[in-house]
C-alpha cells in the first residue's frame, strides 16, 4: 500500500467519524475542536522533540560516542541535535510542494509517518561498540528525517484558529498551540524519570531508554488521525480556502515578505532561546558538573512544565489586556534580567536548581505563549500559510537549534555567566526586532 493510498484511507475514516458527529450534511465540526486538534498535534511534536533532547544528554554520549569523554560526547550529541533545525526549512520547501500537488491530508500523512518512523528508528539504533561509526551516521540521518518531517507537519490549524478568534480574544487563541511544549516536556520527563528510577543504569542504557521512542510513534499516529479529522472535512477545507490559508509559491513569498520573515523570526528570539536554556541545557549541566541524579532533576523539570502551562495560559489573558507587542517586550526585558543571575543558580544545589527552573518556566510560559502570534501576525492573508511556516522554521533555527550546544560550550569554558550572556543576546534581539519593525508592532498590538 502506498503512502498516498494510506492517506486517502485515513482521510476516508476521518470523514466517516465526522459524518457520525455532524450537525448537518456538510460534515461540520464544532469550531472548538480546532483547538483540540492543535493541542494534540503540537503536544505530539514537542513530545518527540523532548524525548530526543533528553536522550541527547542521558543516552547518546555513552551509546554513540563512548570513545569521547562525557562532556565532549554531549557536545557531539548536541551537534547532531541541531541537524533537525537545519533540515526543517528544507522539509517545509518539500512539503509545501506536496501540499500544492497532493493536498494537505496527504502531506500531513507523509510528514507524520516520516516523523514517527524516524523517531521509532532511533529506538532500534545499535551503539558505536556494535556497528562503529555507522551508529553516528544513522543517528544523524534519523535526526535529519525528524527535521524534514517537522517542516512538513505544518497544518495551518494554528493560523486558522487565530483568524477565527474574536478580536478581543486573539491573545487567548494565540497561546493554545503553545501549550504543546510544556505538556510534551512533562510527559517525556516523566517517562525517562520512571525508567531511570526503576531500572539499573546498565538496563536503562541497554534497552530502557528505547521505550519513550516507541511511545512517541504511537502518539504520532493518534495525532495524525486527530489532525486529519480537521483538515479533511469539507467544512474546514472551505474555511482554509475562504481565509486564503493555502500554500503560496515559496520564492514569491520570500521576495515579497523577506523583511517580515526576518523580523518575525527575531521577534520571539528571547523565548526561543530561553526555551532550551531552561530545558535541555540545565539537564546537561547538572548531569555533567554536579552529583545530582538525572531523575531528580527531571522531577524538577516536570514541576517547571506545570508552571509553564500556567504561564502560557496567563499569557493569553494578559495579552488580551495589554497587547501582544507590549507583553513580548516586557517578557524580553524580564528574560534579560533573568540571564544576569539565574544560570549561576545551577551551581547552588537543589534549591538553586529549583529556583532557576521555576522562574525560568514562568518567564518562558508567558513569553512563549505569544511567540506564535508574533510569527504569523505580520503576513497578508495570501502569504500567511507559507510565510508563517518559513518564519517559524527560521526562528527555531536561529533561536533554538544551537542553544544547547552553544550554552554548554560557553558554560564549560567560561562558566555559567557566559551561558547567561547567550540568553541575554536573545532577549536583546527580541527588543531590537520589536523596536525596529513598527509595522510588526502595530499589527500584533
Amino acid at each position: 500500500m502506498t503512502v498516498q493510498t494510506a492517506s486517502h484511507n485515513a482521510e476516508r475514516d476521518a470523514r466517516a467519524i465526522n459524518a457520525r458527529h455532524a450537525h448537518g450534511d456538510d460534515g461540520h465540526v464544532d469550531p472548538n475542536e480546532i483547538a483540540i486538534g492543535v493541542v494534540i498535534g503540537r503536544t505530539s511534536e514537542f513530545f518527540d522533540f523532548f524525548v530526543y533532547a533528553i536522550a541527547s544528554v542521558l543516552v547518546f554520549p555513552a551509546l554513540i560516542f563512548p570513545f569521547a569523554d562525557r562532556l565532549t560526547g554531549t557536545l557531539y550529541s548536541f551537534g547532531i541535535f541541531a541537524l533537525a533545525f537545519i533540515a526543517r526549512p528544507i522539509g517545509s520547501l518539500i512539503f509545501l510542494s506536496v501540499d500544492q500537488v497532493l493536498g494537505r491530508g496527504t502531506k500531513l500523512t507523509i510528514a507524520l509517518f516520516l516523523l514517527g518512523g524516524s523517531t521509532a528508528a532511533v529506538a532500534f539504533l545499535p551503539g558505536y561498540e556494535t556497528i562503529g561509526g555507522w551508529a553516528i551516521v544513522l543517528l544523524s540521518l534519523f535526526r535529519i528525517g525528524q527535521g524534514i518531517a517537522l517542516g512538513g507537519a505544518w497544518d495551518g490549524l494554528a493560523s486558522l484558529l487565530a483568524l477565527n478568534a474574536p478580536e478581543n480574544k486573539r491573545g487567548w487563541y494565540a497561546m493554545i498551540p503553545q501549550l504543546g511544549a510544556p505538556l510534551g516536556l512533562i510527559v517525556a520527563s516523566a517517562l525517562f524519570a520512571f525508567f531511570l528510577t526503576t531500572l539499573s543504569p546498565a538496563d536503562f542504557l541497554d534497552w530502557g531508554w528505547r521505550y519513550p521512542f516507541f511511545v512517541a510513534f504511537a502518539i504520532n499516529v493518534v495525532a495524525l488521525f486527530a489532525r486529519l479529522r480537521m483538515v479533511s472535512t469539507p467544512h474546514y477545507a472551505a474555511m482554509f480556502e475562504s481565509r486564503e490559508l493555502e500554500p503560496s509559491h515559496v520564492l514569491e513569498t520570500i521576495k515579497s515578505d523577506w523583511r517580515n520573515i526576518i523580523i518575525g523570526a527575531f521577534a520571539p528570539l528571547a523565548s526561543f532561546a530561553l526555551f532550551h536554556m531552561v530545558t535541555v541545557f540545565p539537564l546537561s549541566w547538572v548531569t555533567l558538573f554536579t552529583n545530582q541524579r538525572a531523575e531528580r532533576f527531571l522531577s524538577i523539570e516536570i514541576l517547571g512544565g506545570i508552571v509553564g502551562v500556567i504561564g502560557v495560559i496567563a499569557s493569553g489573558l494578559i495579552a488580551d489586556r495589554v497587547g501582544r507587542r507590549y507583553l513580548l517586550g516586557v517578557t524580553a526585558a524580564g528574560i534579560a534580567a533573568f540571564s544576569g543571575f539565574a544560570p549561576q543558580l545551577l551551581s547552588a544545589g537543589y534549591t538553586g536548581e529549583l529556583t532557576f527552573v521555576l522562574i525560568g518556566f514562568a518567564l518562558l510560559g508567558v513569553a512563549f505563549g505569544q511567540s506564535s502570534g508574533a510569527v504569523a501576525a505580520n503576513f497578508g492573508s495570501t502569504r500567511r500559510y507559507t510565510g508563517a511556516a518559513l518564519t517559524s522554521d527560521l526562528a527555531w533555527l536561529v533561536g533554538a537549534g544551537f542553544a544547547p550546544l552553544v550554552g554548554l560550550l560557553l558554560a564549560s569554558n567560561f562558566g555559567l555567566i557566559a551561558a547567561g550572556g547567550y540568553l541575554l543576546s536573545g532577549a536583546l534581539a527580541t527588543l531590537i526586532a520589536l523596536g525596529v519593525n513598527k509595522e510588526l508592532g502595530r499589527r500584533i498590538s
